[in-house]
């Protein structure tokens, strides 16, 4: 009585691809992996670039407690 049934999401998809056509899903099929494949190679980017600057803050940080000392 709530929810969106099996084939509710059959009939949706049926008028979708009346409304836009296979090739034009495919193609926004398509946009949308490249774009989530270049999400991932930025984070994995991001996360390669942070590791030696969070190096270097903690040889910075055992520096000045030497310091102290």
């Amino acid at each position: 009585m709530g929810g969106i049934g099996i084939w509710q999401l059959i009939i949706i998809l049926v008028i979708v691809l009346l409304l836009f056509g296979t090739k034009r899903l495919r193609n926004l099929g398509g946009d949308l992996g490249g774009a989530i494949k270049g999400f991932k190679g930025a984070m994995k980017d991001g996360e390669a670039k942070k590791e030696p600057d969070d190096q270097k803050s903690v040889k910075d940080a055992s520096n000045e407690n030497d310091a102290k000392k």
